[in-house]
């Protein structure tokens, strides 16, 4: 619009001066000024043909543009409320709509451990984070010695998802994950000596179809559906209540509707031998797989649930089988509180709770397998001081009823564990935070071994 009245201006006065001219042509005689008068009025003429000309050109491009605009108006990318990364595919081979992303955290432990009856061995898990079958128990009057320092980022993690949505609803999710408690990638450079290089660990790796109604089927390597991952306490050991506490990842393909979900796994049998103690061997002879099922009611109350496991055990020929179920979940208690806690118990529930704390089942002394009964609890309260500062305090306890003629005494009978903390979040996504663990470990022989901790921990989450 500014550029037409640019252009008209000057050809407005231009035929104005067209206009004027003849009759001061008129005005005077035929004399050399006059002719001089008709030559400028001719070299006017001539401009103003240009300005006409030069104007129709103006008209014509600006037309052409407005067509094209009204014809084809400039794509706009969709607005679905989430920031673009990029507007191309990350992989070309994935399905069209694809949705990729990608997250994690790093972590730094750093901790003093002081036990009772001797050192937790270097290169043990037990350095990393609480572990209570590595509590060291030794004979009356044995001494720990002086304290000793740990410090990792092994439990660093990162993780990848692919999403898709089909046409007809259905939702498709790619996922993987891992960390670097994988140990260390060769003899030379794979420990605390020189440069602390440890191997990628696979966490989680699995594929799930959601249909419209709700229904989801998953198949690979996930926590198992017996385990309950949203009750666990804000702690800032890796776990916390270990010795309590249902944790196991391992393949399996599971079913979810509603409230209810179903899953066979990945079988193992752990196994004392004969008079063993503390000595374990792991068996792969199973022939079917662990078979679970989960009931949870979620409300703003927080969430409560109800598993199941049904297991076969066996090492070569010789089988037996056991059940077991746990009751766990959350209940808040206000916006600033909350309870949660987990009550776990079965026969042959040593390889499910606390990293295998105790035996699934001991051999007789004709190799025969017996399940070893076990149970498990813990209760944990959690306290925001301000958006930035919680705490957290919890206790947890674990009891094995091993047949001792069988097992004999050096097996573990039980074990407990007290924690507090506090975790400080200064800026978003970035905790700082210190932990008191006080762990003891007992023996069917009335032996014990503590363990008292200070854990620290710097935690970045993307």
């Amino acid at each position: 619009m500014n550029h037409r009245l640019h252009c008209r201006r000057p050809l407005t006065l231009s035929l104005l001066v067209c206009l004027l001219a003849p009759g001061l042509a008129l005005a005077q005689s035929a004399t050399p000024k006059e002719q001089q008068l008709e030559a400028r009025v001719a070299e006017l003429e001539k401009i103003v043909q240009q300005l006409i000309a030069q104007q129709q050109r103006t008209e014509t491009t600006v037309g052409q543009v407005q067509a094209a605009q009204t014809a084809a108006p400039a794509a706009k990318p969709a607005d679905d409320g989430k920031p673009k990364i990029q507007s191309t595919p990350i992989l070309t081979a994935a399905n069209p709509g694809t949705a990729f992303s990608y997250g994690g955290f790093i972590k730094l432990d750093a901790m003093v451990t002081d036990t009772s009856d001797g050192r937790i061995a270097d290169g043990s898990a037990g350095r990393l984070f609480y572990l209570p079958s590595a509590i060291p128990v030794g004979p009356a009057g044995a001494d720990g010695g002086d304290a000793y320092a740990d410090y990792h980022a092994q439990f660093s993690r990162f993780w990848f998802s692919a999403d898709h949505t089909t046409g007809d609803g259905d939702k498709i999710k790619g996922y993987i994950e891992a960390d670097m408690f994988g140990g260390g990638s060769n003899a030379l450079v794979g420990n605390e000596t020189a440069t602390n290089t440890y191997a990628v660990s696979l966490r989680q790796a699995y594929v799930s179809l959601t249909r419209p109604n709700g229904a989801q089927w998953l198949a690979g390597q996930t926590w198992s559906n017996f385990m309950d991952v949203a009750a666990l306490p804000d702690s800032v050991d890796f776990v916390g209540p270990t010795e309590s506490t249902v944790f196991v990842r391992q393949a399996q393909v599971r079913y979810t509707k509603g409230p209810w979900s179903f899953s066979v796994e990945n079988p193992q049998t752990t196994v004392t031998p004969f008079l063993g103690g503390a000595t374990r061997a792991n068996s792969g002879d199973n022939v079917l797989p662990d078979v679970t099922a989960r009931w949870q009611k979620k409300g703003d109350w927080g969430h409560f649930s109800v598993a199941g496991l049904l297991r076969q055990f066996k090492r070569l020929d010789e089988t037996t089988s056991g059940a077991s179920v746990s009751v766990s979940g959350k209940f808040n208690l206000g916006a600033s509180d909350d309870l949660r806690y987990a009550v776990n118990a079965g026969q042959g529930i040593g390889r499910y709770m606390g990293f295998g704390l105790g035996a699934d089942t001991v051999a007789d002394a004709g190799g025969d397998l017996e399940a070893i009964d076990g149970y498990g609890a813990f209760v944990s309260w959690r306290h925001a001081f301000s958006p930035k500062l919680r705490g957290n305090l919890f206790y947890s306890t674990a009891h094995f009823d091993n047949d001792t003629a069988l097992t004999g005494f050096a097996a573990t009978e039980s074990a407990q564990s007290f924690h507090a903390n506090l975790i400080y979040s200064p800026l978003p996504k970035l905790d700082v935070g210190a932990e008191l663990i006080w762990g003891q470990r007992s023996l069917e022989n009335d032996l014990e071994g503590d363990l008292r901790r200070i854990h620290t921990h710097v935690k970045y989450s993307f």
